[in-house]
């Protein structure tokens, strides 16, 4: 019996990664993201920094929407 559990959550889990893996794919297309205003870019020579704060309160606010729907609706 523990076994079966197990194997759900196995399934669950690969389930997850691979809709991440399928949301990285999709953003990597999107135009513009990364190069939102807010999003912190300098250069001094041969010096770069780059941290993409928009776009990580972006994806964090769309992130939260979905995780709250799919628990919602697992419940």
């Amino acid at each position: 019996m523990p076994f079966q559990e197990f194997g759900r959550w196995f399934i669950l889990i690969g389930l997850f990664f691979l809709a991440f893996g399928l949301i990285f794919m999709l953003i990597g297309r999107v135009p513009g993201l990364g190069r939102l205003p807010g999003d912190i870019l300098i250069q001094k020579g041969n010096f770069v920094f780059f941290f993409p704060l928009a776009t990580s309160i972006l994806l964090s606010l769309v992130l939260t929407l979905v995780l709250n729907l799919v628990f919602r609706l697992w419940r």
